[in-house]
């Protein structure tokens, strides 16, 4: 039973993530565009993403969950990993925030500041697999 469930786990991670790196791309299209059609398509699809996103979040999570309590992983690594892990929790929930405000029409922010944010959840990826294969405490 471990095993499918971290077989799971591991497929909704990478696919939360993949709503991760691919939002923030379309935010840098947004603070680029001028034209309304295109704004209103834009945020369209972030919307359709930002929601798909969170759907793929629940179970990657509970699984995590369910993984770490019912089979009693262990480790400094593991703590380490959860610190990261809310700090995803806390990306995602800006990108939801963002979102809010190109629907608003109040960005402030420039798109090469989105391109720099688009960066952050492959750096939180590449240090939560670390931990996780490496375990180096």
């Amino acid at each position: 039973m471990y095993l499918w469930i971290k077989a799971l786990h591991i497929v909704f991670v990478a696919s939360w993530f993949a709503g991760l790196f691919y939002l923030p791309r379309i935010y840098v299209n947004l603070a680029q565009e001028r034209n309304p059609a295109v704004i209103e398509r834009l945020i369209g699809m972030a919307r359709r993403l930002y929601r798909f996103t969170t759907m793929l979040a629940v179970p990657a999570l509970l699984l995590g969950l369910w993984l770490w309590l019912g089979f009693g992983i262990r480790g400094g690594w593991l703590h380490a990993k959860l610190a990261l892990v809310i700090l995803v929790i806390g990306y995602h929930h800006a990108c939801g925030s963002l979102l809010k405000k190109f629907e608003l029409g109040v960005n402030t922010r420039s798109h090469k500041w989105f391109r720099v944010f688009n960066e952050v959840p492959v750096l939180l990826l590449l240090a939560i697999v670390i931990l996780v294969v490496v375990k180096p405490f």
